[in-house]
C-alpha cells in the first residue's frame, strides 16, 4: 500500500513538474509591471453597472449621504457620451456637437436635474476607475453630491482595450 503511494505521489509530482511555467512578467519602459488587459465580455453589462452603483453607494453611506439608484435614461446619456468620448479620441465633458451633460441628460427625457458627470479614459476596471475618480476633488464632490438621487454608468471599449467610462448622477 505504502508503494503504491510512494508511485502515485512521484507520478504526481514528475506531472506538476511538466506544467508551463506562468509567463514572466513583462515590464513597461519604468520598470514597473504592464498592467494585465481588463476585456469587458458581452452580457456584463448589468453586472458592471450593478457592482458601480454598489460601490458608490458604500461610499456614499461611509460619507453619511443616501444611496443613489440606477436610471435608464442616465445611462443612455452616459453610453451615448462615451462613444462620442472615443470618436473624438478625448476625455472631456462636451460632445462633439458641442453638447454640454446637461443637454445630453435632456436629449435622452430625463426630467431632473444634472448633478455632474465624471468621465474617464483608462485601460482600468470600473473599481480602479471609481478610486481614481475619488482622489479627484471635482469627481468626488459629484460622487458623493447631497442632491443626487439616480445615477448613470456606462462606458466603451475599444479594440485595443482602452475604455471611455462615464458616469452621470441626477436629483
Amino acid at each position: 500500500m505504502a508503494r503504491l503511494y510512494i508511485i502515485f505521489l512521484s507520478a504526481l509530482l514528475a506531472l506538476a513538474a511538466c506544467a508551463a511555467p506562468p509567463p514572466p512578467l513583462q515590464l513597461g519602459s519604468d520598470g514597473k509591471p504592464l498592467p494585465k488587459l481588463y476585456r469587458i465580455r458581452s452580457g456584463e453589462t448589468a453586472e458592471i453597472q450593478f457592482r458601480m452603483l454598489d460601490a458608490v453607494n458604500s461610499l456614499r453611506q461611509a460619507a453619511g449621504q443616501s444611496p443613489l439608484i440606477l436610471d435608464a435614461s442616465l445611462n443612455a446619456a452616459a453610453a451615448t457620451h462615451s462613444r462620442d468620448m472615443s470618436l473624438q479620441n478625448r476625455p472631456w465633458h462636451f460632445g462633439s456637437d458641442g453638447s454640454s451633460p446637461i443637454e445630453r441628460v435632456q436629449r435622452v427625457g430625463y426630467t431632473g436635474h444634472l448633478v455632474g458627470e465624471t468621465i474617464s479614459e483608462t485601460y482600468e476596471t470600473e473599481l480602479e476607475t471609481l478610486s481614481a475618480w475619488m482622489e479627484e476633488p471635482g469627481s468626488r464632490r459629484v460622487i458623493l453630491a447631497p442632491d443626487a438621487k439616480k445615477m448613470g454608468f456606462s462606458w466603451l471599449q475599444e479594440d485595443n482595450g482602452k475604455i471611455w467610462w462615464t458616469m452621470v448622477l441626477g436629483g
